[in-house]
């Protein structure tokens, strides 16, 4: 399972030219989910992001959570984190989880993410075609992938 995260300080998802979620200050998480991905993957990635200190504290250094700064989450599917490029010039992207495997993963890492942060969690919509309104804040873009723990 691997998310970008974009601290944000407003970001919109819009599906045919209509706007279906927004947030204010915050997490945009772009979600991606492959075929080995468990419910174990949900659990450690929600409570890194809930745990992450990326906000500024008093002295302008990111020291502080989303729990302690307050805010929100837009969870956005994106299964083209998996793209795999060493071949060639068109992306792969096999790795990807079918829909079948990816939704009920993807809806639970949003209640999860609710329930254990407490915070308000928008999503785009899984397989939807969208477009991403981002006002990236820092900029703040963080990778993590649950396979590669660092």
């Amino acid at each position: 399972m691997r998310v970008l995260i974009q601290r944000v300080s407003k970001a919109a998802v819009w599906v045919d030219q209509q706007e279906i979620a927004s947030i204010g200050k915050g997490l945009l998480l772009f979600l991606g989910i492959e075929h080995r991905d468990t419910q174990e993957d949900v659990a450690w990635l929600v409570k890194k992001i809930g745990q992450l200190r990326i906000f500024s504290d008093s002295q302008g250094n990111m020291n502080r959570s989303i729990q302690e700064t307050g805010g929100s989450f837009l969870l956005v599917s994106q299964f083209t984190l998996h793209a795999k490029t060493k071949k060639g010039n068109r992306p792969s992207f096999i790795q990807a989880a079918k829909p079948e495997q990816a939704i009920p993963l993807y809806e639970l890492f949003a209640e999860q993410l609710a329930a254990t942060t407490s915070l308000p969690v928008a999503t785009g919509v899984f397989g939807a075609h969208m477009e991403v309104v981002i006002h990236n804040d820092g900029p703040v873009s963080i990778w993590i992938d649950t396979h590669q723990k660092e």
